[in-house]
């Protein structure tokens, strides 16, 4: 209840499965003076969107729906691996993590603590909590800096062009539906940084570089 949108596990279910979810409502979405009122949950969703789009798994099934206090972010619960250290885990080296820090550059995600990786025992790490990513501004706060500055791997790079042609198509279209045509244009421009430079990103030095607190 402490954080900027209220978060709810909830149940979902059709005729032959019942999985658990985390229910957002946009109803329980606190005001925050750097993005507009009640959009919280569309962000959620178009960073899923993304994330589907580089075929990377980072971002867990997500969608925006009715429910019992009103239309939400509804994302499929994943059972992580409880013994891993969480903050040990964001200064390794996993392949996992590095995909997951382009993503964060793409999205411009304003808050990535170690509290939003969910390790899983195959290595791969999801990511959640993407309510305040796509800013226009220059706002990304991470605990992954650890390739800061380093070349992109191949992989990313064919990865961001395929994403940058699908930008400038339909998946434009679907983000605008959750974000508004500058927010989805400032995107289109952070993907073309990063394919011009080659490089992760580097702390801006104009906006905190560590979220707070780190967990």
């Amino acid at each position: 209840m402490d954080a900027s949108n209220v978060t709810l596990l909830a149940e979902i279910s059709t005729d032959d499965e019942i999985a658990e979810c985390v229910y957002k409502p946009v109803a329980g979405e606190r005001p925050l003076w750097d993005f507009p009122d009640g959009t919280l949950a569309g962000r959620e969703v178009a960073t899923y969107l993304v994330s589907a789009q580089t075929g990377w798994r980072v971002v867990p099934p997500t969608v925006l729906r009715d429910g019992p206090f009103g239309p939400g972010m509804v994302q499929l619960w994943i059972d992580g691996d409880p013994t891993v250290d969480l903050l040990e885990l964001a200064r390794s080296d996993r392949p996992a993590l590095r995909r997951m820090a382009v993503l964060d550059a793409v999205v411009n995600n304003a808050d990535r603590k170690g509290g939003h990786l969910i390790p899983m025992p195959d290595g791969h790490v999801y990511g959640v909590d993407h309510g305040i990513c796509f800013s226009v501004a220059a706002k990304l706060r991470t605990l992954l800096w650890r390739w800061a500055g380093r070349p992109l791997t191949e992989e990313a790079v064919e990865t961001l062009e395929r994403l940058s042609a699908e930008l400038h198509g339909d998946l434009g279209v679907l983000l605008e539906e959750h974000l508004t045509v500058t927010e989805v244009r400032q995107t289109r421009r952070r993907v073309a940084t990063l394919l011009r430079t080659g490089i992760h990103p580097e702390p801006s030095g104009d906006w905190p570089a560590v979220p707070w607190p780190p967990i």
